[in-house]
């Protein structure tokens, strides 16, 4: 383990640069108090408590002790901060240039601009986070629904960490008991013994494995959302159902057959799960070039989406182009939608392959059955945010499977009647595996990489 005096020390705006109430500049190292004690008027740093805020000026000495801001300046000391090192931040107006003044005077005056995650970087490095911990710290910038969030905030607090440790410490605990009973052998019998103990072990671990993974497609989804793509024929409310979904006016909304001729992609929270809305050109023929370029864009979409909100026309017999937009989703994870409600219903549902919930985009009406259905096709009715050890990063959904296959492996084996020691390697992987999830054999490597991907910051 890396440790704290060997770092210097490392300074970055925290909060996004543009006009706002206030910005954070954030200073992590052996050397935060006498830098921030160099540019800081007010209080002597070095005589206050730690985790005590303080009011002051940020100062240049160098350039006739210009004040270049008014600030609120807490200081936290190691080892009780987040990167276990002392932590200085100036909470400054959110103004770009002021902001940014701070940050050079303070790389001026010793401190080195922070890389891309290195703060939480640190903390991974210092022992005061694992990796999967260190990495919901992103999934809780990017969390778009309440429920991504919950998740991500119980995987920071360490549940997963906590379940990834209590699977590897007994797996550890069988590979002592196989090689205790291979060592010192008391029976003739021995290796059907450890066989038989091996088999029941491999089974327990792949119970808990399958258990893990049955949370990932819930969790991934909670995670990165949704790609919904909502298909229909020209002019059946496309768009009006993606601005009510969206309760915003993205989408153009016009009587005129055609309009929407690109897709367009946003974000909504529906019931807590994230979908990425895509509203398509309306799919039909035409000698339109650009809004013939806007269908075949609109089939590729409806091909990649993992939910198809298939919308048809209440007020209007089932056409032709229905049919076949009806046989293209055939194979789609779909939801159909009778939309225009409000008018009279000429369209006949006994000729729907499915059951078909009425809607009334224009009106609002009837929106909350597309949640409920959702919720339903996805989660079985219910999301359990609360399930603390929900798998929701790809990297962690891919380290489980790999160690399930090696469990799959060992059980293989074992039924093939193959010696011990040679089913302890498949056994043993499978622990190194879960050991990359927390960190404790992930390479240097995919450690850099994957700090790369935080902001400056955090």
């Amino acid at each position: 383990m890396t440790l704290t005096h060997e770092f210097d020390t490392i300074a970055a705006i925290s909060t996004p640069l543009g006009e706002g109430a206030i910005s954070i500049v954030r200073l992590s190292g052996t050397k935060a108090l006498t830098i921030a004690n160099q540019v800081f008027k007010g209080k002597n740093l070095e005589k206050v408590p730690s985790h005590t805020i303080h009011y002051g000026h940020i100062v240049d000495c160098s350039n006739n002790d210009k004040t270049i801001d008014e600030v609120m300046l807490s200081i936290m000391r190691a080892p009780k901060t987040f990167t276990r090192e002392d932590v200085i931040e100036i909470n400054s107006h959110g103004g770009i240039a002021v902001t940014q003044e701070i940050l050079q005077l303070l790389l001026r005056s010793g401190a080195r601009l922070a890389e891309p995650g290195e703060f939480t970087k640190r903390a991974f490095l210092n022992g005061r986070i694992d990796l999967a911990q260190a990495e919901s710290v992103m999934d809780i910038v990017r969390a778009k629904t309440d429920k991504a969030t919950s998740i991500a905030v119980k995987q920071l607090e360490g549940s997963l960490s906590h379940s990834i440790r209590e699977i590897r410490q007994e797996i550890l605990v069988s590979l002592a008991e196989v090689e205790v009973n291979i060592d010192y052998p008391e029976y003739d019998d021995v290796e059907d013994i450890t066989s038989a103990l091996l088999i029941k072990k491999v089974k327990h671990f792949q119970s808990l494995l399958t258990g893990l993974l049955s949370t990932a497609k819930r969790g991934k989804i909670l995670r990165e959302g949704l790609k919904t793509a909502i298909i229909g024929r020209p002019n059946v409310g496309k768009s009006s159902l993606l601005n009510q979904l969206l309760q915003e006016d993205k989408a153009i909304v016009t009587d005129i057959a055609g309009t929407t001729r690109d897709i367009i992609t946003e974000f909504a929270n529906i019931g807590g799960v994230p979908l990425e809305l895509i509203d398509t050109a309306g799919i039909r023929e035409t000698d339109d070039l650009v809004e013939a370029i806007g269908v075949e864009r609109s089939r590729k979409a409806m091909a990649e989406a993992d939910l198809v909100l298939l919308i048809l026309n209440a007020s209007e017999e089932l056409t032709e182009q229905d049919r076949q937009l009806l046989e293209l989703s055939a194979s789609s994870t779909r939801i159909i939608l009778l939309n225009k409600t409000d008018l009279p219903q000429k369209l006949n549902e006994t000729e729907l392959p499915i059951e078909a919930i009425k809607i009334s985009a224009l009106r609002n009406e009837n929106l909350d059955a597309v949640e409920a259905q959702i919720n339903k096709t996805f989660f079985a009715g219910e999301i359990a945010s609360q399930d603390a050890t929900t798998l929701s990063n790809a990297r962690h959904i891919s380290l489980v499977e790999q160690a399930l296959h090696n469990m799959n492996e060992a059980e293989n084996a074992l039924s093939l009647g193959l010696p011990v020691d040679l089913v302890q390697v498949n056994v043993r992987e499978a622990w190194e595996k879960l050991g990359e999830i927390i960190g404790d054999n992930a390479p240097d490597e995919l450690i850099t990489q994957l700090f790369t991907q935080f902001c400056l910051g955090k």
